[in-house]
C-alpha cells in the first residue's frame, strides 16, 4: 500500500507517547529516548553506558487509535565492530491490544564503528528511513511500536491515517527493573523477547527497563534514577559485570550492594524488591575477570569471550560468580529481618548448568532467544506467580 494513498496525521512525538524512557531529548535529528534521566547521564564515566542507555531496550511507542496504517520515521544508528562478524539489525515490533501485529526494521541510518582493541569509535551520519505498518484492524485498539532493544534510535515523524490519542495504563503495576546485558536483551532476536519483556507480559506490568549492557556496576546515579522513578514493583540483577570489568574486591562489593539498596529504598521504602544474583556462566563460576575477547575466536569470525583472571585470588578478595551468589544471599538475609518486603532470587534457578547443557550460552556470556524465553518464563512464575514476591501487587 502506497503513502500516498493515505490521509496521514502527524503527531507530535513526545514524553505521553512513550513508555519505558526515563527522558526525552530533543535533537536536530529528531527526538531521542534515553533509560537514564540528564542529571545522571551528565555523570557517566564512559562511552559504553553512554551507548547501553540510549538503546530503547524496553522503551515503545504507545498510543490509541482507529488507524489501519501507521508510519514512523526514524534515524537508527548501527554498530560495526571491527574484527566482529556484521550485527543483526534492529527489528521494529507493532502490537496491537498486546498482539504482535507486525514487524519491521531499517536498513541504514547513522553507523557507528567500533574498535575494541584501541578502545576507539567513529560515527558517519546517514539518512532517516520510514518504517511502516498497514493493514491494521479499524477498530479502537491501544497500539505499541517497541523499539530496538539494542539499536539507538532517533524518533522523527509518527504519521497515521486516524487521530492518535494518550493510552492510559489500563491500571497495570509498573516494574523497574536493573541489570546488565542480559537484562539489555544481548542476543534476543527482537524487543519483546528480552527476558525482561517476556517476563512482563507474562505478568501483565508496565515494564522499565534499566538493564545497560557492560554497566550494571552498582553506580551510584542509577541508584538514584531508581529512587526517583515511580515504581510498584523493583528488581536488581547484580553480579557479572561486577566480576567480568574486575571493578571491586569482595570487601568493597558488600558496601557497594548496600549503597545502592538503601538509595533506592529512599525512594521506595515498602515497595516489593527483589535481588536477583548471576545466572550460570561457565568462563566466570569460579574464574575472576577482567573477562576478555576470545582473540582466537574472533581470527576465525566467532565473537567468544574468556576469563582471564586467576581462581587462587579469590582468596585474597576477587570476585567470582559463586562469590557473588553467596554474598547477595547473606546481605538479603540481613537486611530482610528489618525490610519483609525485600526478597533474594537465586539467578540459578532462572539459568543454571542443566539449562547451559541443553541451551549453551553462543559467545559463553550472552543468553540465546531460547533461552531469553525460558528465563522470562521462569522469571515470571517465580516472582509474579501465585507465590511469588510480587503476585500480590500485579493488576
Amino acid at each position: 500500500m502506497n503513502a500516498e494513498h493515505h490521509d496521514w496525521t502527524t503527531t507530535p512525538i513526545t514524553a505521553d507517547l512513550l513508555r519505558g524512557a526515563l527522558d526525552l531529548e530533543h535533537t536536530e535529528r529528531g527526538a531521542l529516548p534515553h533509560r537514564l534521566p540528564a542529571r545522571a547521564r551528565q555523570q557517566i564515566p564512559d562511552g559504553l553506558l553512554a551507548m547501553a542507555e540510549s538503546q530503547p531496550s524496553g522503551v515503545r511507542l504507545a498510543f490509541r487509535t482507529r488507524a489501519t496504517a501507521v508510519e514512523l520515521d526514524v534515524v537508527a544508528t548501527k554498530r560495526v565492530y571491527v574484527g566482529a562478524p556484521p550485527r543483526p539489525g534492529g527489528v521494529y515490533e507493532l502490537l496491537v491490544d498486546g498482539r504482535l501485529a507486525g514487524r519491521a526494521g531499517v536498513t541504514d541510518g547513522d553507523t557507528l564503528t567500533i574498535d575494541m582493541s584501541s578502545g576507539t569509535a567513529q560515527t558517519r551520519p546517514g539518512p532517516t528511513e520510514t518504517l511502516r505498518f498497514t493493514d491494521l484492524p479499524g477498530d479502537d485498539k491501544n497500539v505499541e511500536i517497541w523499539l530496538p532493544h539494542d539499536e539507538t534510535t532517533r524518533l522523527v515523524a509518527l504519521r497515521t491515517d486516524a487521530p492518535v490519542h494518550t493510552l492510559s495504563s489500563g491500571g497495570r503495576k509498573v516494574w523497574l527493573h536493573h541489570g546488565s546485558s542480559i537484562s539489555h536483551g544481548s542476543n534476543a532476536a527482537t524487543p519483546t523477547g528480552t527476558w525482561p519483556a517476556v517476563a512482563a507480559a507474562l505478568g501483565n506490568v508496565e515494564l522499565i527497563n534499566l538493564g545497560f549492557g557492560g554497566s550494571a556496576l552498582l553506580d551510584p546515579f542509577t541508584a538514584r534514577a531508581m529512587r526517583d522513578t515511580p515504581a510498584d514493583l523493583i528488581s536488581v540483577k547484580i553480579g557479572i559485570n561486577i566480576v567480568n570489568a574486575d571493578v571491586m574486591r569482595l570487601r568493597a562489593f558488600g558496601p557497594a550492594v548496600h549503597g545502592f539498596l538503601d538509595t533506592i529504598r529512599d525512594g521506595h521504602p515498602t515497595t516489593p524488591m527483589l535481588v536477583v544474583s548471576p545466572i550460570y556462566c561457565a568462563i566466570h563460576e569460579h574464574t575472576p575477570g577482567p573477562c576478555a575477547l576470545d582473540l582466537g575466536a574472533m581470527s576465525e569470525g566467532r565473537l567468544r569471550f574468556t576469563a582471564t583472571g586467576d581462581p587462587a585470588e579469590t582468596a585474597a578478595g576477587k570476585l567470582t560468580l559463586t562469590v557473588i551468589r553467596d554474598e547477595l544471599a547473606r546481605i538479603v538475609r540481613l537486611r530482610a529481618a528489618g525490610d519483609p518486603n525485600l526478597h533474594h532470587l537465586d539467578g540459578l534457578d532462572l539459568y543454571g548448568e542443566a539449562d547451559n547443557a541443553e541451551l549453551p550460552l553462543p559467545d559463553d556470556l550472552h543468553p540465546d532467544p531460547a533461552t531469553h524465553r525460558r528465563m522470562g518464563e521462569r522469571f515470571a512464575h517465580l516472582a509474579f506467580g501465585a507465590d511469588g514476591p510480587f503476585a500480590a501487587r500485579t493488576g
